[in-house]
Parts: C-alpha cells; structure tokens; sequence
C-alpha cells in the first residue's frame, strides 16, 4: 500500500499536466464523469501562438459532445476556407487547389462539420468547457510512487496513487500532489515522458521551421479565392482569423539573427506584391515525428504530442490527440468508480498505439509531398523557364480527403467483442471510409430524428441501440451505466431484436444481429469490455458535473 505518511498539499484523482487542447479536452471529459481533476500548466497563461488549424469532422463530433462545437463554429473561418491552394507566390494564380473533405462542406457521414480555426482561439472554448481547477504558471518537476522506477534517481514505490512534485514559476512554492492517476498532455518535449525514461521511435526531427506572424493588406490575391493555406514556392501563407492576421511559415533561415524578416515574407507574396508587411511575432520551432515506445507506466498515461508527435501538415496530430483521451478518460473513470478493472487501461495502448503509428506515416508522407511541390517550383523559377499553368500533383484530388483516418479508425483489443465478420475494404485506408457496425469501428452516423444523430445517443454511459428495447429488459445490466436507445427497424443491419452495444467514446463494442443469444448476455459482455471482476461491487452512477 501507499505511504500516505508521506505530507501532501492536495489530492485529486486525475492529475492533467498541459493545458493545450489535449488536456484541457481531458479535463472537460473527465468532469462530466464526475472524476476530480487537477489541470497544472507550466506557462502562465494559454498559448497566445496560432498553432494547430484545423478541427476535423471526428474532433468536432467529441465537441458537440462537450457542447461547445456552435462557439468553436461561431470564432472559425467559414466553410470556404477548407480548402488548401498552391502557387508560385501569393500574388500568383493557383496552379493546384485541393478541398479539405469534412471541412469545405458536410459530409454524409457525419453530422458536425469540421472547421479551419487558430489554436489560440479554440483553447478558451476548451478551458470554459470544465470547472475543475486549472493552475497555470505551474510546473512539474517530479513523480514519486511509480512502480517499477526505482532505479530512477528520486523515485520511490507507491502502489495507489502518484505523488507529483510542482514548482510555482512566480513565487517558486513547491508543492506535492497526490493522484490517484496522472495524465501526460505536455507535448512533444514532454518533461513526463522524460521523468519515465519512455524512449521515442521514427524519424526524429525533419525540419527546422519559422513561423513569422504579420499583418498585411492581402485581400486582393485572398478574398476571391480563399483558403486555409496558401503553399508558395518559398513557405507557406496562412490566414490566421476571420477579421484578419496573417502567418508565414517556411525553412528557418541560417542567420536567424539578421534576417529580414519582412523581406522574407515579402519574397513568397511575389514581386509584384506592393504591399507592407508588419511583423508581429517570430517562432522558430522543429518539425517532429515520432511515437514514444509506451504509453502508459502503471499510473501515469501519456496523450497528444507526448505520445506520438506528427508533422502539422495535413492537420492530424492535434485531433489524434482529442481521440486519445476520447479514447481514454471513460476507462479511468470507471476504474475510479469501481465498474471498471484496471485492466481496461491496458486497451488504451493497445487501441492508440497503432493509430499513432498510422498517423504518423500519413503526415510524413504529407510533408514531404509538399516539400516535393515547392522544391520543384523552386527549380522551375532558378532554370527560367515559364511554369505550366497547372502541374500534375504526386496525389490524387482526395489526398486529402482523409475520412479513412478520421472516421474509419477501428479497434481491436480486449474491449472489443469480436463477431460481424470481415470488414469491408476500402480502395484508400487513408482516404475511404465505409461505414459500418462491426465491433471496433466507430458507430455510423444515423439520423434518429430531426437534428438528433446516433452520434448524440452517447455520453457519460453505454449505449445499447436496439430496434426492440422490450427484447433486453431482462437483461441485468448493473452496475454499469447504461441507457437504452430505440433504433429504427431497417437501420444498422439489424434483426428486429438485434442490438449494438456502444462504448461511451461511440465506438460498438459488442453487436448482436439476431438478438440477446441468452438472459445475460448483456451482463458478460459489459463484464468483458470493462474487465471488471465477475462479482462487481455496486457502484453509484456516475455524476454528471454542471
């Protein structure tokens, strides 16, 4: 057992270290279960850098969830702006344009629609998303109580809980949190991942890259035909907010120190472009691509960029991240309230780790195709030769259209029941999505009514979706939470008694085509999906925080 002699300043059960958009959706997920969280977050305020861009149609879906998908909506560019569109400078005519899938319109598939927005507008949606505690200007600096690390200078053996070592940044108060789990959403350089000695495989660093933040008068090349980002032969243009602000980014220079920075922007909007360009802030930064070999030791899981850290293009390493703890917080909660085992944390690497990795191979290949489109404008500009007005690009018009990776994610792992049968295949894993009921995949969209999706069904519970409600009352279902969901005969393939059993993070868990095959058959699956002893103590509901 745990030393609690050990002096603490606080406890919680969930500590959330970062408060990027990874763990402030953890923060907000975990609350609406009713878990006590502590978000610490070493910077004293949220990040004032645009970053992340693009919200995809799956992260949208986890937002209408939380509520907040209309506010996201309200301070985002409109759908027109989905779209990517390449020239030689800004100044000049697209030579290729692709649409943004999920984002430049709705798709059938889901009932959100993604949207192009700057990460240091979506954060405050996030942040008022919860009510649990969010310290800011507070850092990590420590863990003890970490099974298995006592080789680790300064870390000791505790078997329920994690103390964390915090260092205020202003005054430098330390302070001890004890939690009964820590949740790692501290990016790519995360100091968690470091502390656990977890080592990271893949690519490494790819670039060295700037993003210089200005203001400019642009309409004329931009309001006509907008775009989220402009790709020119010498960096790329981005508009950063609706009422305007615009970034560059691109290779960073050698000379940093005496570099013009204004002039360098200048250059990729074209010389023709009379136009003044104020700088307001310059960040140099690295383009990683890795995924750490763990994600989890014994009470401490990783999430976001601390797991598996992807190049920005394409826009999938921040919602990978939203799924990750999607994926991850109704599992800790009910290993906290008692109709969980602790062995369903072991279906979370088990089911992200592979979508990391698949990731991360779709985003490398996205950077250096388009690193591919601009060295060879370059050269076409060096030999002097006039460009074509359109060039053949090394991907197809849906390159980007990525539903595959977005919606088609499937899981396979102890949570998951078996059965269905084979998948169907897409032409594209990356770009096709076939939506279907099997167990492991999302649950397809389904209208239920007017502007009610099956999507909406899920929350706080497991959802059973079932044609006759009537044909599983006898079913004995405690203590899991449960509702029961009429689904119109004739949809989901099912038998009129079939039924489907979804996961709280909308993904079936178990489908039953003809009907409950016995009276507790629902009752072993729960007891299977949530390894919980076959015994379970009762539990009370969860408690849906306001």
């Amino acid at each position: 057992m745990a030393d609690h002699n050990v002096p603490v300043d606080d406890e919680t059960e969930v500590l959330v270290v970062g408060a990027g958009p990874v763990g402030l959706t953890a923060r907000a997920l975990l609350e609406r279960w009713g878990v006590r969280v502590l978000l610490v977050e070493k910077h004293r305020r949220l990040s004032p850098f645009p970053r992340s861009r693009l919200v995809n149609v799956r992260s949208m879906e986890i937002f209408r969830l939380l509520g907040i998908d209309v506010k996201v909506t309200a301070t985002a560019f409109g759908p027109e702006f989905g779209r990517i569109r390449f020239r030689e400078t800004l100044a000049a005519p697209d030579f290729a344009s692709a649409a943004l899938v999920g984002i430049d319109a709705p798709v059938a598939e889901s009932p959100a629609l993604g949207v192009m927005t700057s990460q240091d507008r979506l954060e405050p949606h996030l942040l008022a998303a919860a009510s649990a505690p969010a310290r800011f200007g507070v850092e990590l600096t420590g863990l003890t109580g970490l099974t298995g690390l006592a080789g680790l200078a300064g870390l000791t053996e505790e078997e329920d809980g994690v103390v964390a070592h915090l260092v205020d940044r202003g005054s430098g108060a330390r302070t001890r949190v004890r939690a009964r789990y820590v949740l790692a959403a501290d990016g790519a350089n995360s100091t968690v991942r470091d502390l656990l000695g977890i080592a990271t495989a893949g690519p490494g660093a790819i670039a060295d890259l700037t993003t210089v933040v200005f203001d400019a008068d642009l309409d004329r090349w931009c309001a006509r035909h907008p775009a989220g980002v402009y790709v020119a032969a010498h960096g790329s243009v981005i508009p950063l907010y609706p009422e305007g602000g615009w970034a560059w980014a691109g290779a960073t220079p050698e000379d940093t120190g005496h570099t013009d920075w204004a002039g360098l922007v200048g250059h990729t909007l074209g010389t023709g472009a009379d136009v003044r360009v104020d700088v307001r802030r310059v960040q140099h930064w690295v383009m990683q691509a890795f995924v750490a070999e763990r994600f989890r030791h014994g009470r401490v899981l990783l999430a976001g960029d601390a797991s598996h850290a992807v190049p920005v293009v394409g826009g999938l390493g921040m919602n990978a991240g939203l799924a990750d703890v999607h994926n991850l917080c109704w599992k800790v909660a009910g290993v906290l309230r008692g109709w969980a085992g602790p062995g369903l944390l072991d279906s979370y690497e088990r089911e992200r780790r592979p979508v990391a990795h698949r990731t991360l191979a779709q985003a490398v290949a996205n950077a250096e195709l388009m690193f591919q489109v601009q060295a060879r404008r370059r050269e076409q500009s060096a030999s002097g030769a006039a460009p074509p007005e359109r060039i053949e690009l090394p991907w197809s018009e849906r390159y980007f259209a990525q539903l595959g990776l977005v919606l088609g994610v499937a899981y396979d792992s102890g949570a998951v029941l078996g059965g269905g049968g084979a998948p169907p295949e897409p032409e594209d894993e990356g770009t096709e999505y076939v939506p279907t009921t099997r167990p492991g995949h999302r649950m397809p969209h389904l209208w239920l009514a007017p502007e009610r999706s099956t999507l909406d069904t899920f929350g706080e519970w497991f959802t059973l979706l079932t044609p006759d409600p009537a044909a599983w009352r006898g079913q004995v279902t405690a203590p899991w939470p449960l509702r029961v969901e009429r689904l119109p005969g004739g949809l989901a393939d099912l038998g009129p008694q079939g039924a489907l059993l979804v996961r709280p993070d909308g993904h079936v868990g178990a489908r039953w085509p003809d009907g409950p095959p016995g009276g507790a058959a629902l009752r072993e699956a729960l007891t299977a999906i949530t390894a919980t002893p076959r015994s379970p103590m009762p539990v009370t509901a969860p408690r849906r925080c306001a």
